[in-house]
């Protein structure tokens, strides 16, 4: 753990840690004053790729950021996301910019464990803690031990980044009482440009742009954002949206999240978020499915494609013997919900879902590590 006071004094509990001399060597970096920074996309928007930004749009965004959630000189940073992104990076530049206290630690599942003795820091400056999170971080954090899931009541604001988050997610979070959104944003963007709040009375039905932020529908329904983070140029998206109004929107998916089988496109996200409302029924009838999990497609010789569904074992539980009978019960759910044609064709356990560097699933390799093996085992 490294933790940098605003007044430039720090503690760094492992020197020796390359990923904490990063840490340093940033800072050192940006206190330079050097005006563009190469970084490398997580490939939302298409292929990973290595882009120029500026300082100028990075400062745009902290302003941006700071306004949005009243971040002062005197809060606390709490950063555990990669530093060679876009969102690690930016948590960084917000403590440097604004004045804050940062602790980093190194990205993990759990981020809290391991550093329980240095988590006085956050206790003592309670309500003025910012937090950034990946969804399997925080629901990490909620199935863990009672005192991490503590901490997070001491924030002034949690977001939620990375990937979307699931109802079962969301349900753990309504025991929070500090506010928590989840942010839409990109690289290209400079991180999050909309946020939604999803617990308490206060949550949003919408995502919210936040100040300076213009956005508009291109001929395929798809977004396209505008600010000085932008550097005023408009970036198109490949997300699906309606807007609501001139500041908000609604996401549906993304435009090359489709398949098509047997001639049927099928939008995955409208799969998923059924797969949902099933997993949380199995889940209550004691079958343990509270894993992640996601819809995707192998090749097949008649439909063209044909659409399947992964899911991990449980984090926090092991899946019953009976994986067999258990996957004809999710089949079975599907049918009852959903046309045939959006009904998955197989179901696959997994020992775990394999990320790309910034914390969302990574399908290809996942199917490549785990789903293609089964098949030919089979």
């Amino acid at each position: 753990m490294v933790f940098l006071e605003r007044d430039g004094t720090y503690i760094n509990t492992s020197p020796e840690n390359d990923y904490y001399k990063k840490v340093l060597m940033f800072k050192k970096v940006w206190d330079s004053g050097q005006e563009t920074f190469e970084i490398q996309t997580s490939g939302s928007t298409g292929m990973p790729k290595k882009i120029i930004l500026h300082r100028k749009q990075m400062l745009a965004s902290v302003k941006m950021t700071a306004k949005a959630f009243d971040l002062q000189e005197g809060d606390t940073a709490f950063c555990c996301l990669n530093i060679d992104y876009i969102a690690g990076m930016m948590m960084l530049v917000r403590a440097f910019e604004i004045g804050m206290d940062l602790v980093v630690v190194e990205p993990a599942s759990n981020p809290f464990l391991g550093i329980e003795k240095h988590l006085y820091l956050l206790n003592a400056n309670r309500g003025r803690n910012f937090f950034a999170f990946v969804p399997l971080q925080i629901q990490t954090i909620l199935e863990s031990e009672p005192i991490f899931a503590e901490i997070l009541n001491s924030a002034k604001a949690i977001i939620i980044g990375g990937a979307s988050v699931n109802e079962t997610i969301i349900e753990k979070i309504q025991k929070i009482y500090r506010p928590v959104y989840v942010t839409y944003g990109m690289t290209e963007t400079i991180t999050h440009i909309a946020i939604k709040r999803i617990n308490g009375a206060a949550k949003d039905d919408f995502f919210n742009t936040l100040e300076g932020v213009d956005i508009k529908l291109n001929d395929s329904n798809c977004l396209m954002i505008k600010s000085k983070t932008t550097d005023n140029q408009w970036i198109e998206t490949n997300d699906v949206a309606e807007i609501v109004n001139g500041s908000s929107f609604v996401l549906h998916g993304r435009i090359d999240n489709v398949i098509n089988s047997g001639g049927v496109k099928i939008q995955l996200e409208k799969i998923e978020k059924t797969a949902e409302t099933i997993l949380r029924k199995l889940d209550s009838e004691k079958k343990r499915l509270n894993g992640r999990f996601f819809v995707f497609s192998l090749p097949d010789e008649k439909l063209g494609e044909r659409l399947i569904f992964v899911l991990e074992k449980s984090i926090s539980t092991e899946l019953p013997s009976n994986e067999e009978a258990i996957k004809i019960d999710i089949l079975l759910a599907f049918k009852e919900i959903l046309p045939k044609f959006e009904v998955p064709k197989e179901v696959f356990f997994v020992e775990k879902l394999l990320e790309t560097p910034t914390g969302k699933i990574d399908k290809i390799k996942t199917i490549n590590a785990y789903v293609l093996p089964q098949i030919s085992n089979g």
